[in-house]
């Protein structure tokens, strides 16, 4: 089952068009990595999502429901969300602020001390808000979309203003959510790094449009291992290779070669060395997802 699901989604800002046709689909329990550059319309999604923003044209569900006005209230009571910047009133403590969102969702108590405690601000909960660091008003705005334990978390870009100790608390918080809560966490992201740390399902966006959507396993398929070779004759030993049933194929000063065990791998040089060709350079290479990202983004981007 879908949690959400899109369908030629789109929006448009005058004559720019910030989401084209976007079809996404995040599983029930997944944590669903939405990963783009900065200004690939991740934000504009989220907030289409969540209707802060009206779609020019095309569906959203949400737990199986069209987001319109008739559902949005009851979809957003099961939605925990935190876009863009947490919102916060700067003169009340952490757990003031908290308070005034128990208060206004009709939760019990308990709750202010429990998301306190989850994105560790109890010994800053009486300290005023407006006093706290980047990072602390990032983990303050997360607190406040765990209240009340929602089906559905939508998170955008919440490693902002994180020191490495900081970013590593929210990455292992955010895996533990859908054990331990039963949660489905949809997080965007232009730092591929923390995506693949804590995703299990990936769509990347680019001008609008996605140009990949699967598991974090299929993206990780793309950058299988491969051989390079630099000889004295690429083209000849090119023609060579194929005619001994090798898919050899051009990449700059090198052949590449799909991977070869290691007697295969002795054979093909032997059989270059027999036909007078010169074997300068062979090496095992691997994309990284980095060099995938920026295949299917078109063009270097903040990774």
């Amino acid at each position: 089952m879908e949690i959400i699901q899109t369908q030629n989604l789109c929006k448009r800002y005058g004559n720019a068009m910030r989401v084209n046709r976007l079809n996404l689909k995040v599983p029930e329990g997944s944590i669903y990595g939405f990963l783009g550059p900065n200004g690939a319309g991740k934000s504009t999604t989220l907030k289409m999502i969540l209707g802060l923003a009206h779609p020019t044209s095309g569906k959203i569900q949400v737990f199986s429901k069209p987001m319109d006005a008739h559902n949005r209230l009851s979809i957003l009571k099961k939605v925990g969300s935190l876009i863009e910047s947490p919102s916060y009133y700067a003169h009340l403590t952490g757990a003031e602020n908290l308070e005034i969102v128990r208060n206004l969702r009709g939760l019990p108590a308990s709750q202010v001390d429990e998301a306190l405690r989850l994105v560790r601000l109890e010994e800053q909960r009486d300290k005023p808000a407006g006093h706290y660091s980047l990072g602390m008003k990032q983990r303050l705005g997360l607190a406040a979309a765990l209240m009340g334990r929602p089906k559905l978390l939508i998170l955008d870009e919440p490693t902002n203003g994180l020191d490495p100790s900081g970013i590593q608390e929210m990455r292992e918080l955010i895996k533990s959510l859908p054990a331990q809560f039963g949660m489905t966490v949809l997080v965007s992201s232009h730092l591929l790094g923390e995506i693949d740390q804590m995703a299990d399902h990936v769509g990347i966006i680019h001008q609008g449009e996605l140009v990949f959507q699967d598991s974090l396993q299929a993206l990780h398929t793309h950058s299988r291992h491969h051989l390079a070779l630099r000889t004295t004759d690429n083209r000849a030993a090119m023609g060579i290779l194929k005619g001994a049933g090798l898919s050899a194929r051009p990449d700059g000063e090198f052949l590449q070669l799909d991977k070869l065990s290691d007697r295969d791998t002795a054979a093909a040089a032997r059989l270059l060395v027999e036909n007078q060709i010169g074997l300068l350079r062979i090496e095992e290479r691997q994309k990284s997802l980095e060099d995938i990202f920026l295949e299917l983004t078109g063009k270097a981007a903040s990774l």
